[in-house]
């Protein structure tokens, strides 16, 4: 059967790159493409460093000129990242989980911004852009992730890892996942003195099988306290994000929880803050924003500070109710929730990446006490 470079450009349109959102061929991933009778060659270009991304591409592509072109073509992909596959940062010092190549904290100066909701969309949009994510729970007070990815009623395995007993993370919408809430009663309330809280996180950390990531998401308690230098000293965090909304009550407690992360102690990179519960718009007035909360309070934090800012996500009814029912909002298709939360995660990924490139690899905290109070350093 004959055919030419045009009819495989043809098929080729048909698949979208992952995290572009586009057809392979108007993003501009393939590079070139050679016929030479039965035989094709395509190179092409990807953003996203993920294994599963580049096998993925791989697999579409066989499958795609297989179907549309000539079943029995034979085909070799020269697939390239322009993202490094492994940044310079992966190589952390300190209490490093193997296989885990990026820990990015989730923090709020305040509760009630809607921190978890976030943490919740931004994990299922890395899974959805092919990405291997897990997440973990710290909110030992209270855990929310059990019922925002409708898994309330798993509980963690026990597997043998090299003879040793291993917990396996519940896994749902390609996201793996940990939190106390998995080992406790809905309605029993979880009252632990630090070291207690300390001790079951550590648990959730290193007596689990996470297997291989490319990024670990941390849901924080609100504010500045005990678990925030727990999980420091026991990880070294690629950075952190803080969500706040526009309001200068949040704000001001998001500036606190941005110095924590910047003191020179601490000294963990800050990817940048989000603004949650930007404007509303109602459905009957579509062109309309009200900003109930206030105008870009986040936005104008992020310059002051000089930190990034990360985009801004609207007050819309059907993102409290999705993650009442266990499907988070980012996982509707087509709609400008999903659109807001797929900007955000493509510029927390921007933001690792130059870390990753600019900066040296992060190092846990040490914890010691002196005369009677915690001091900090590295």
């Amino acid at each position: 059967m004959k055919f030419n470079k045009q009819d495989v450009l043809k098929a080729l349109e048909f698949i979208t790159v992952p995290g572009e959102g586009k057809n392979m061929v108007e993003s501009g991933a393939v590079n070139n493409v050679q016929v030479f009778g039965d035989e094709v060659i395509v190179d092409v270009t990807i953003n996203n460093p993920s294994l599963q991304a580049k096998k993925k591409t791989e697999v579409e592509i066989l499958k795609a000129i297989h179907r549309k072109v000539y079943e029995k073509a034979k085909i070799t992909v020269n697939l390239k990242v322009d993202a490094p596959a492994q940044p310079k940062g992966n190589e952390i010092k300190g209490k490093r989980i193997p296989g885990i190549q990026n820990i990015i904290a989730v923090a709020s100066g305040k509760g009630g911004v809607g921190k978890s909701t976030v943490t919740a969309n931004l994990a299922v949009t890395l899974a959805k852009m092919g990405f291997k994510v897990g997440l973990l729970d710290a909110d030992i007070y209270g855990p929310s992730m059990p019922l925002m990815f409708d898994v309330a009623q798993e509980r963690p395995m026990t597997i043998q890892v090299e003879g040793k007993s291993k917990m396996k993370p519940v896994e749902n919408y390609g996201v793996k996942m940990l939190s106390i809430g998995f080992f406790t009663q809905p309605n029993q309330a979880v009252i632990w003195r630090g070291p207690m809280a300390s001790k079951a996180l550590n648990q959730m950390i290193f007596d689990a099988h996470w297997g291989e990531l490319d990024f670990m998401l941390i849901d924080l308690p609100p504010g500045t306290g005990d678990i925030h230098l727990s999980i420091m000293q026991a990880l070294p965090i690629t950075g952190a994000v803080v969500v706040s909304t526009p309001q200068e009550v949040a704000l001001t407690d998001a500036r606190k929880g941005v110095s924590m992360f910047q003191q020179e102690s601490i000294n963990v990179p800050v990817l940048g803050i989000i603004e949650n519960m930007a404007y509303f718009t109602p459905a009957e007035l579509p062109e309309n924003k009200y900003y109930i909360f206030g105008r870009e309070g986040a936005k104008h934090l992020a310059e002051d500070i000089d930190v990034p800012f990360l985009g801004g996500i609207p007050l819309v009814q059907s993102i409290r109710e999705s993650g009442d029912v266990g499907r988070p909002a980012a996982l509707q298709t087509a709609t400008p929730v999903e659109s807001a939360f797929e900007e955000i995660t493509k510029n927390v990924v921007r933001e690792v990446v130059r870390r990753n490139t600019d900066l040296p690899p992060t190092e846990a905290i040490k914890i010691t006490t002196m005369a009677g109070c915690s001091a900090v350093k590295k």
